[in-house]
């Protein structure tokens, strides 16, 4: 019984890193192409495009280390913990500027998607051991 609920545990984390990878990479691929776009939708236009791209690239290089997350769980659980840090740190960059109110309420709801990520990625280490 005890190898179930490791296997169950396994298959919950590699569904979860590979939906989240597959969803990052979906959603900030795109934007390498968005930059004039960024700025027309939510004004003023972007002055530093090396911060746009230099996040852009780093978030788009975190898809792929939960590609790697999904191929062996158990293998690089350690990494899961650096994977809720990741997702942290965007939501509550969100939080604190809302709440300072230098950000919008739809600005603040772009981050809904990494806490639940990030709840899932919770998850997925407590039941993988």
């Amino acid at each position: 019984m005890p190898c179930l609920v490791i296997l169950a545990g396994m298959k919950f984390a590699k569904i979860v890193f590979w939906t989240a990878s597959v969803f990052g990479v979906l959603v900030l691929a795109p934007l390498y192409f968005a930059f004039d776009l960024v700025g027309r939708m939510d004004p003023p236009p972007i002055t530093h495009p090396q911060f746009y791209y230099g996040f852009v690239g780093v978030a788009l290089i975190w898809q792929f280390v939960y590609f790697t997350i999904a191929t062996d769980p158990v293998r690089f659980r350690p990494i899961m913990i650096l994977s809720v840090l990741a997702k942290g740190s965007y939501v509550g960059a969100l939080l604190v500027l809302y709440l300072q109110d230098r950000i919008s309420r739809v600005q603040a709801a772009t981050g809904i998607p990494d806490a639940l990520l990030m709840v899932l990625f919770v998850v997925a280490f407590s039941r993988t051991r």
